[in-house]
C-alpha cells in the first residue's frame, strides 16, 4: 500500500448460514478524505463495517491495514440497559484515552453537560453525541460510523455532518460512513461507495449519482433532488436547529 493509503480491502466476501451478505468487494481508504457507503436495505453496509473493524471474520478476500493502525467506531446501535446504570463518564473512562482527551471529545460535540448524566437516559440524539465524542477522543486514523445520525432532529443533521467532515482535517484521518441521507451524504463526502452485496458503482458524487447502477437502485428523481440540493444557500443551521448565517469561511455560502 502506498503511504497515503491506510486500509485496502480485496475482493471481500461475507457469508453466514449459507446466505452471501457481501461477493468480491473491492475499495480503499485514504487519509483526509470522507467515503460513505449507501444503499439499500439488506445491501451489506453494516456487516462490511463489522468485517473491516475486525468484528465479524471475512470469508473470502482480505482486508489490509497500514501498521499501528487505529479505528474510532461509532455502531448503529447501543442498547444502554436500565438495569446496569452507567454514567457517561464511567462510560468513556473504558476507552483507552486520557480523562482530558474525551472531555475535549464532548466539548467538540457540544455535550460537555451530560458528563455525569445516565447513559440510558440520553435521548438518541445526545447518546449518538456521547459516542462520535467517545470514538474521536482516541484520535484514530480511520474513524468508522455506522448511520452516525440516528435520534438527532433533522435541523440538526446538517450542521453534525459539516462537523463530522471538519475532523478528517483536524484529526488528519479517513472517515468511512454508512448513511442514508442520500442528499446530506452527497453534499459532504469526498468519494461515495454504492454496495447492494457487491459494489455497484464508486468515485465522487457527482460521478456516482448519475451511474446507471446508481439510478436502478434509487431513481432517476434522487438524481434530480440532488442537483437542486445543490445550489447555494445563504444560512445554514447549527446542531440545536438554529438558523445562522452564511459567511465566508461557509463552504456551501
Amino acid at each position: 500500500m502506498s503511504a497515503d493509503i491506510l486500509l485496502e480491502v480485496e475482493n471481500l466476501g461475507f457469508h453466514i448460514d449459507g446466505k452471501q451478505l457481501l461477493h468480491n468487494v473491492s475499495f480503499s481508504l485514504q487519509r483526509g478524505e470522507i467515503t460513505t457507503v449507501i444503499g439499500p436495505n439488506g445491501a451489506g453496509k453494516s456487516t462490511l463495517v463489522k468485517v473491516i473493524t475486525g468484528l465479524l471474520p471475512a470469508s473470502s478476500g482480505e482486508v489490509k491495514l497500514a501498521p499501528r493502525l487505529t479505528f474510532g467506531y461509532v455502531p448503529q446501535r447501543l442498547h444502554m440497559d436500565a438495569s446496569l446504570p452507567i454514567k457517561v463518564s464511567r462510560f468513556l473512562s473504558l476507552s483507552d484515552c486520557s480523562k482530558s482527551a474525551y472531555k475535549q471529545a464532548l466539548a467538540l460535540f457540544d455535550v460537555s453537560h451530560l458528563y455525569n448524566q445516565l447513559m440510558h437516559r440520553l435521548s438518541g440524539g445526545e447518546l449518538q453525541r456521547v459516542l462520535l465524542a467517545r470514538a474521536v477522543a482516541r484520535k484514530p486514523d480511520v474513524l468508522v460510523l455506522d448511520e452516525p445520525l440516528q435520534g438527532v432532529d433533522v435541523n440538526g443533521q446538517s450542521e453534525l455532518y459539516r462537523l463530522i467532515a471538519s475532523l478528517r482535517d483536524e484529526l488528519d484521518c479517513a472517515i468511512f460512513m454508512v448513511s442514508h441521507d442520500l442528499h446530506l451524504v452527497m453534499a459532504q463526502t469526498d468519494k461515495v461507495l454504492c454496495l447492494n452485496q457487491h459494489v455497484c458503482c464508486q468515485g465522487q458524487p457527482e460521478s456516482v449519482s448519475q451511474h446507471p447502477e446508481y439510478l436502478r437502485l434509487f431513481g432517476k428523481s434522487v438524481a434530480e433532488e440532488f442537483a437542486v440540493y445543490t445550489h447555494h444557500h445563504d444560512h445554514h443551521h447549527n446542531i440545536h436547529g438554529d438558523a445562522v448565517s452564511c459567511d465566508k469561511g461557509c463552504d456551501h455560502a
